[in-house]
């Protein structure tokens, strides 16, 4: 079974192996005043509570976390923590947020920048791609807790090599639907996030953009267009799934398993889920990173994750930005990335070759290795060097709601004007006019 965040792109597996202890791997200490609570708000995760006991033990009774789980929807989450910060709610400290939401709250000024040694703490051997997501204005508003950011996948046995391009792929699905072999493209082609997500990263891949690097003004320019414009060919190839405009992260995911797909763009969720339904054939699923849309240019695929905010509203900011740098610390990543498939953001933890508990040999059953559970690690951390940001903006729930809606169906887009349709509403929905966000 498999918990899906879809706003933040993040895909985690939900209970795929014993709770271990975090053992000798210590988490980093955390320090401050006694009797002290620190109130973390976060969206569910199954094992984070083994973290944050870990941390409130670092503590040595100086002060002590509590988890609220917020709702398993990232909408949910935004909107009860919104409404909070804006009645200056002083009973929240720590805030998970979804990579998209850090300038909207930075901007609010519901949040603290991150300066000095937290900083420094907070920003070591992190990963370009999930560092850029943590900043505002050239200020530190997170800590990044976890990321992600997609692949390609497929069956060697029908597909000996991957497509480097999107032009290839969608050659060589009409060559295997010829040839009787599964050959469907599937992705996320629902209208909501996971759309938004696939044109971004279609953008990205052609060196174009939606908003100006300052996210004041709305560009869309031919590299967006040309993003449409291959959006509309893929979906009027008759490659695509006849149910993609109701497909989201999982329905694509059983779609490959099921073999009624022959590539697959999503996040390393994926691998996980095979490795617990189809144990057998493990082996045959392979992956690669994102086809060009440019030929002999990478694509570059927008990332996800969750960055750890210090509420500006919070008595105890000293306490919670400790707190913050141990829940996050890579004893913390390491240990969610083996539990909860949640893809670390510090460099060190890809290639720690330790199995989770030190103590005891490597076991793929239970006591397994970052390499064992993430064999796709170099080409997620290849991809997060060159990663795609969505539109830094305040107002990015309005530009998402607006993008998703006039894309959909993807297959009845005209470049030229859906750009023209996009430039017009994206203006207005940067000025908050006929938006509910």
């Amino acid at each position: 079974m498999f918990a899906l965040d879809l706003r933040g792109g993040r895909m985690r597996p939900r209970s795929l192996l014993p709770v271990l202890a975090l053992g000798a791997a210590a988490l980093t200490g955390c320090s401050p005043q006694p009797g002290t609570t620190i109130n973390l708000y976060l969206s569910p995760e199954d094992h984070l509570q083994t973290v944050v006991d870990r941390c409130t033990e670092q503590a040595h009774g100086r002060y002590r976390i509590v988890y609220h789980k917020l709702p398993r929807g990232a909408d949910g989450q935004r909107e009860q923590m919104v409404r909070r910060l804006a009645a200056a709610d002083d009973s929240m400290d720590v805030l998970g947020l979804d990579v998209t939401w850090v300038p909207e709250f930075a901007e609010a000024g519901w949040i603290q920048p991150w300066t000095g040694a937290d900083e420094s703490a907070a920003t070591r051997d992190v990963l370009p791609g999930p560092l850029a997501t943590a900043r505002w204005h050239g200020k530190l508003y997170g800590a990044t807790k976890n990321t992600n950011v997609q692949l390609l996948w497929y069956d060697d046995r029908v597909v000996p090599q991957p497509p480097g391009s999107f032009d290839e792929m969608i050659e060589r699905a009409g060559e295997l639907e010829a040839a009787g072999k599964p050959y469907r493209i599937v992705f996320t082609g629902a209208q909501y996030e996971g759309l938004v997500v696939f044109y971004n990263t279609l953008v990205a891949s052609a060196g174009g953009h939606i908003l100006s690097d300052d996210g004041k003004s709305v560009v869309l320019d031919a590299g967006a267009v040309r993003a449409l414009s291959l959006l509309k060919t893929l979906t009027s190839a008759g490659v695509t799934d006849p149910s993609l405009t109701n497909q989201k992260e999982d329905d694509i995911r059983q779609a490959f398993q099921r073999g009624q797909a022959g590539f697959e763009l999503n996040w390393p969720f994926v691998y996980a889920a095979y490795a617990q339904e189809k144990p057998r054939e493990l082996a045959h699923l392979r992956w690669a990173r994102y086809p060009s849309v440019i030929p002999g240019r990478p694509g570059r695929t927008t990332i996800g994750g969750y960055n750890l905010a210090v509420s500006s509203y919070s008595p105890h900011r000293r306490e919670a930005f400790e707190a913050a740098l141990c829940l996050r610390s890579p004893a913390s990543q390491k240990y969610q990335a083996l539990v909860d498939g949640l893809p670390p953001s510090l460099a060190a933890v890809y290639r720690d070759p330790a199995p989770l508990d030190p103590s005891r040999p490597a076991d793929p059953a239970g006591n397994p290795t970052i390499a064992q559970q993430y064999p796709m690690r170099d080409d997620i951390q290849a991809a997060l060097r060159d990663a795609a940001v969505r539109p830094l903006t305040p107002a990015y729930q309005n530009l998402s709601t607006v993008i998703s809606k006039v894309l959909s169906p993807p297959s009845e887009i005209d470049p030229e004007a859906t750009a023209a349709e996009l430039r017009e509403r994206l203006t207005d929905a940067l000025n908050s006019r006929g938006i509910i966000p």
